[in-house]
């Protein structure tokens, strides 16, 4: 019997649907032994897919006698990836392989056979999965990443960014309603991170006050597990915790590219939604932050400059992240009196997506909500703002669609925004 750990994998599935949530491996040791080209090709391409960032990821070629060969002098990693051609006994490579195979090891094999008894067989002998060739990035990314998953933690850890194209566009804002939605109306625990350590406004716009937030926890990366993060969460409601910005000015906010990374890695542990609220600015860790998340809501006000910043963080994000869908981006404040707009078909041309949400100027309603800590749902449930984050809410995080009775409260308004 082949001694690296066993799984219960279930054979390979085919292409991802649009709403697949594929949970980031850990920091682990994947080396691959390849027989052919395309393979290999095929894994190079997954260990550069965001989900295996924090993997060691070694190619080489020659297949399982390969892999045989350099293990007799050498420790296994965490994970090894074999492609095989077929043509010789599989079973008996194995064995091979688990006299010098470590315990622990996991193993995943890449075949040309497509038969259920071997599959069995491979299984019963502790093969963690199985995956037929030709194998596409997104295979290896998923069988990979699920090595560590276990079936019931799946739903753990979905990381939504939001940012705003240009300051003062309403991100934070929208970032917080949709959050608020989500825990509320989704009935998800949910957890909201302010990351503008300096001006963050989520403690105000949700009337809190904590002691205690995210500064704690970024400037004592070695205290970050889950005791420590929950003594510095804020109650919001029975769903939504807060992991509030200090909002001060008595020291200089300048972090390395994974300053948040403990944090993320520990909410993602423990919490099904993460709510990021990204400053506007573009440093080492904002970009990591927003690359990494699960998906992503670029916010944007009609005007040229928003336009421009959008398209140019839309472009770059779908480039760094080609496994998963591109970014979604929404048109804030429309119908600004007196402000020249660009069209949100003209919008749309130039990003060459359709906006997920388009949301009217509503200073009154909005400028309520802030100054009394409060959510638009909250001061007025039946509005067609609060519909439109239910809404951005469910995109973002795949649960249902959207209510047809609610849609037509604000359907009018987007019909004629639409055909401007």
């Amino acid at each position: 019997m082949i001694s690296y750990a066993r799984q219960t994998p279930e054979p390979a599935a085919p292409a991802p649907a649009i709403e697949e949530h594929i949970a980031p491996a850990p920091r682990v040791s994947v080396q691959a032994f390849c027989e052919t080209v395309e393979t290999a090709a095929a894994v190079q391409s997954a260990g550069e897919d965001r989900r295996l960032g924090k993997a060691h990821l070694k190619i080489q070629m020659g297949g399982m006698a390969a892999a045989v060969e350099a293990y007799r002098s050498a420790p296994t990693p965490n994970v090894i990836l074999l492609e095989t051609d077929g043509a010789g006994d599989i079973l008996a490579a194995l064995d091979r392989l688990a006299a010098v195979c470590d315990a622990g090891t996991r193993v995943v094999v890449i075949g040309r056979v497509n038969d259920i008894m071997l599959y069995r067989e491979l299984v019963r002998r502790g093969v963690s999965d199985y995956l037929i060739s030709p194998v596409a990035t997104i295979d290896v990314v998923r069988s990979v990443c699920n090595l560590f998953s276990t079936p019931e933690a799946k739903a753990v850890g979905r990381i939504l960014a939001i940012v705003g194209a240009k300051g003062g566009v309403g991100a934070s804002t929208i970032a917080h309603n949709v959050a608020w939605a989500v825990a509320r109306e989704l009935a998800l625990d949910s957890v909201v991170a302010d990351l503008d350590l300096a001006f963050g406004t989520a403690g105000l716009d949700y009337n809190q006050d904590p002691p205690q937030g995210i500064a704690e926890a970024v400037f004592s990366p070695d205290r970050v597990d889950t005791a420590f993060i929950d003594r510095l969460l804020s109650k919001c409601t029975d769903h939504l915790s807060l992991l509030a910005a200090p909002a001060t000015l008595e020291r200089v906010y300048d972090f390395g590219t994974e300053a948040f990374d403990a944090i993320f890695d520990t909410l993602r542990g423990s919490v099904p939604c993460i709510v990021l609220d990204v400053p506007h600015q573009w440093s080492g860790w904002a970009k990591r932050a927003l690359v990494g998340a699960d998906d992503i809501l670029i916010v944007a006000e009609p005007d040229l400059a928003n336009l421009r910043n959008t398209k140019n963080l839309f472009d770059l994000l779908k480039g760094a992240r080609p496994n998963d869908r591109a970014p979604h981006y929404c048109i804030n404040q429309i119908g600004m009196p007196k402000r020249p707009e660009i069209s949100v078909r003209e919008f749309a041309k130039a990003i060459e997506a359709e906006p997920v949400a388009m949301i009217p100027f509503e200073p009154q309603i909005f400028g309520l909500a802030a100054n009394n800590g409060q959510m638009i749902a909250e001061i007025a449930a039946n509005h067609r703002t609060a519909d439109i984050f239910l809404q951005i809410a469910q995109r973002l995080t795949g649960r249902g669609e959207t209510k047809a009775s609610r849609a037509s409260l604000f359907a009018p308004l987007l019909e004629k925004l639409r055909s401007k």
